[in-house]
């Protein structure tokens, strides 16, 4: 396997982990400053912050556990592409009935100034919670 390629899906999969440990600052780490997140039913979410922001929030009130199954991940000159079916897990704190979604992710990286894989487009096509 490309190291490129190995090196992605395992960021991928640290960012599973970090989500499930609550790590926002290590999940930052993995994606640039002017990310783009696409979701369903809402309107795009611009930024580094923006994200931040939203899963602070979030995890003041839910646990979060994700997992993906990588079904295809190409790297070509600095940029590269994920497709993965991934599924969402978010837990009320105070207790409660968890809430799962399941879809596909179109995720887009960039090898950055320094080296380093940053995601920098995600297109999640989970269907939105209630």
């Amino acid at each position: 396997m490309n190291t490129d390629k190995q090196t992605i899906l395992n960021l991928i999969a640290q960012w599973h982990r970090a989500t499930a440990a609550g790590d926002v600052d290590t999940i930052l780490r993995f994606m640039s400053e002017d990310v783009v997140f696409l979701v369903c039913g809402k309107p795009p979410m611009k930024g580094r912050s923006a994200f931040e922001e939203g899963l602070r929030s979030i995890l003041k009130t839910h646990r979060i556990e994700s997992t993906g199954d990588v079904q295809e991940c190409e790297v070509s000159e600095g940029l590269a592409y994920c497709w993965t079916q991934l599924t969402v897990r978010m837990t009320p704190l105070a207790g409660g009935e968890t809430n799962e979604r399941s879809g596909s992710a179109l995720s887009i990286f960039r090898l950055n100034e320094n080296g380093a894989w940053q995601l920098v487009r995600d297109a999640n096509l989970l269907p939105t919670g209630t």
